[in-house]
């Protein structure tokens, strides 16, 4: 009874603390800018990967004699080995920490673009794909995780999507260089940034909600010291990370199934659905064969590449701009209806194409509703659900809840860069208009189902949306 009364008046002092610092959210310090930079510098080589097939795709099918096929194959690797990660993301994650993940995630990655660098057959290309998929796997959900869980919750929503404009950096720079620069080289200068990342670990703190995990007090407080400043009073804020850790921990047994409980069910949904809109919606297609696009369209892929690598990093500023602005909710609203009209206007110009209706401006046309298209999905659908998941899963089931909904993400992403080929040489138009479809989809789906979490911390959006009191 006395501990259960200590414990009552501890929650309730939490309570009035949380309600004060409210008014006062703590500061920006150096070492959390630092330690974002640190976090993606691994998601600049995410994004070069993502875009490499589409700078690379000529010169490697005609140094190596590959077929569409193959390519097709070797393009999709990625996807395939990232879910491989995501399978074990979650559980690495939480038994080595946020750090050793990351460092985890280099070691593969420097390896997967090494072997493409120095390929000399298919199977060192597709073994270097697998394995740099691998790394990108565990970088999808420890690099969101791990930012989320270092930054105060007003700057939350800008500093997590900033993993997302690191990404957009890499596809940038492998868009517009990926047509000039050699295969081999540009494949090392995707390794570059994971080298910055395996030396700048040692400088960074380990995200404190995993300390509190793993119950180690006192290094909860020398983590928060480090990432609020010296002379900042964090003694509520690790008081109520490590109160509301102990709290689910007693509500659960932190085993696999805990997830599929009746509180966890719409959290679940949520992430999952998310992750399938932002891949159903055809962006690892469009981003691993877009030169094919251009091709087909009869644009200029050398011009369009650059054109679309300088576009790319202003239109994934906007969601660091905005998110915390705005909120989550709102641009994903309408970065889906921005994706679903651009999609289907994309089927339009391709359907007019073959009616041989105005050719000579169909793939000026094309061109412009692509970058329509990637810019309403860099706003929201692209880098907002791993925003999302790294806000809304309590530290009981994040590692198997976060695990599902990344193998989600690149399963799905797996089907969509496999099937993207042969849907386009079947029918162009008809695959754009399958993606407005979804886009249309989703919208549905996000108005009745997904809440806004800006503004909260991770411990009051988990607690509301569990029901957690």
């Amino acid at each position: 009874m006395v501990v259960e009364e200590d414990r009552r008046s501890m929650e309730e002092g939490l309570i009035q603390q949380r309600h004060q610092n409210d008014r006062d959210d703590p500061r920006v310090t150096t070492c959390v800018i630092l330690s974002t930079f640190v976090a993606v510098c691994s998601s600049f080589s995410f994004g070069s990967a993502g875009g490499y097939t589409s700078g690379a795709e000529s010169q490697i099918m005609e140094e190596l004699d590959l077929s569409i096929a193959e390519f097709s194959a070797f393009g999709s690797f990625l996807n395939l080995g990232a879910a491989l990660g995501a399978f074990c993301s979650g559980q690495l994650a939480m038994t080595l920490g946020r750090r050793r993940t990351m460092w985890a995630c280099d070691l593969l990655c420097i390896f997967g673009w090494l072997s493409i660098a120095f390929a000399k057959d298919a199977f060192w290309l597709d073994a270097g794909r697998i394995s740099l998929g691998i790394g990108v796997g565990l970088i999808s959900y420890v690099v969101p995780v791990y930012i989320a869980e270092i930054t105060p919750k007003h700057v939350r929503g800008a500093f997590t999507s900033s993993n997302q404009l690191f990404q957009s950096c890499g596809l940038s720079f492998i868009y517009f260089f990926g047509t000039v620069i050699n295969w081999r080289i540009l494949a090392i200068i995707g390794a570059l940034p994971l080298f910055i990342q395996v030396i700048g670990i040692y400088f960074i703190p380990e995200s404190p909600r995993w300390l509190a995990k793993v119950g180690s007090g006192k290094e909860v407080e020398h983590s928060l010291h480090q990432l609020r400043g010296r002379d900042a009073d964090v003694s509520a804020e690790s008081a109520e990370i490590q109160v509301m850790t102990k709290r689910i921990e007693e509500d659960s047994k932190s085993s696999f199934y805990d997830m599929f409980q009746k509180k966890y069910r719409r959290t679940l949904v949520i992430g999952i659905g998310l992750m399938l809109i932002q891949q159903l919606s055809g962006a690892s297609g469009v981003t691993y064969y877009s030169n094919t696009i251009f091709r087909k369209a009869g644009f200029s892929e050398t011009i369009g590449s650059m054109i679309f690598g300088v576009f790319v990093i202003p239109k994934a500023s906007l969601a660091v701009i905005f998110v915390d602005r705005w909120g989550r909710r709102p641009l994903l609203l309408v970065s889906a209806a921005g994706v679903s009209i651009a999609s289907l206007l994309i089927g339009v110009c391709f359907t007019l194409q073959e009616m041989n209706i105005i050719p000579e401006l169909t793939g000026v046309f094309i061109f412009i509703f692509i970058l329509a298209y990637f810019g309403c999905f860099a706003i929201g659908v692209g880098g907002l659900p791993w925003v999302i998941m790294s806000e809304i899963f309590p530290i009981n089931i994040k590692v198997s809840a976060g695990t599902i909904v990344a193998l989600t993400s690149w399963t799905s992403g797996w089907f969509v860069s496999y099937a993207f080929n042969f849907m386009f040489e079947w029918s162009a138009q008809g695959t754009f208009y399958i993606f407005g479809v979804v886009g249309g989809a989703s919208l549905v789906f996000i108005w009745f189902l997904v809440p806004e979490t800006k503004g909260q911390s991770l411990e009051e959006l988990q607690a509301s949306l569990t029901g957690t009191t």
